[in-house]
């Protein structure tokens, strides 16, 4: 008679197997895809090559979005954490009725479709769009503001759409700074100013490094606002992997293109939170 698995591992069981048939087969199926060869006209072939590698690390063109991406996604997180910070500071330190307000004011917007938002952000943003037909009307320009189909315009629909995330890592970070070590900074005649930058700040770094991965790994993997945004001929390399699958059917390349990008962003998660600990140590040290 088989033995009864022990209670722990009977319960974990279920996520294991939820794991490895939902992300680690589809992983290891991806990966090998990415290693088969590929003709434009027969289609893909039976070897395994690093061709696909190669030519990404190699061409200037996947340079080019490789960089374009990773640019992309440090300027969103940046601006994301420059509006989120002062907003969860607000939403700390207010009544706890407009604490109730802020927050769902801040997560209403991720009830939303992002396809509705970018569409709205198209609306906003067009050359004969609201904004550029208001600056219009009051005189304020002398023709329609490049605002679409730029890295610009990427930028503002995805900061809309990530800010949020921000907001909800940075306020559990700044609860959990106690409210005596500002006091007593305060008692000492430190200016406000310096309260915040040598205590606030540095005590929310675990928050700060926490929502700019989160925020830099959504724009990184981001597809519908940079094509609705973007157009076309923007290219980040969430479009390039969707272009090699849907519409050349390169499925290797765009395999390959998907792994890229996965290697990236573990790598500076990993860095970034590298840093983060050897700051933290030295703050707490």
């Amino acid at each position: 008679m088989a033995k009864a698995l022990p209670r722990g591992a009977a319960l974990i069981t279920p996520v294991l197997v939820l794991l490895v048939a939902g992300f680690l087969a589809p992983s290891l199926i991806m990966f090998a895809l990415s290693l088969r060869n590929y003709d434009g006209l027969s289609g893909m072939g039976d070897s395994w090559t690093l061709v696909n590698y190669l030519s990404i690390l190699s061409d200037g063109y996947y340079l080019e979005i490789i960089a374009r991406t990773l640019l992309l996604g440090f300027g969103v997180a940046l601006v994301s954490l420059i509006l989120g910070f002062p907003l969860a500071l607000f939403i700390l330190r207010t009544t706890p009725r407009m604490q109730t307000v802020a927050l769902l004011l801040v997560i209403f917007p991720l009830l939303l479709n992002i396809v509705v938002r970018s569409f709205g952000w198209m609306v906003i943003l067009a050359p004969k769009g609201i904004l550029n037909q208001t600056l219009l009307d009051l005189g304020l320009i002398a023709q329609p503001l490049d605002l679409m189909y730029n890295t610009l315009g990427v930028m503002i629909g995805l900061v809309q759409i990530y800010v949020p995330f921000m907001v909800l890592m940075l306020v559990p970070a700044l609860q959990a700074i106690p409210a005596d070590v500002e006091a007593a900074a305060s008692i000492l005649k430190a200016g406000r100013a310096r309260i915040f930058f040598t205590i606030t700040l540095p005590l929310a770094l675990p928050g700060i490094v926490t929502g700019s991965i989160l925020v830099f790994v959504l724009t990184i993997s981001a597809l519908v606002t940079p094509r609705m945004l973007g157009g076309p001929t923007y290219q980040v390399m969430a479009t390039q992997i969707y272009d090699e699958f849907m519409t050349n059917l390169d499925w290797p390349s765009g395999a390959a293109l998907a792994f890229v990008l996965t290697a990236i962003a573990l790598g500076l998660i990993w860095g970034a939170n590298r840093l983060s600990a050897r700051v933290t140590r030295g703050i707490t040290g």
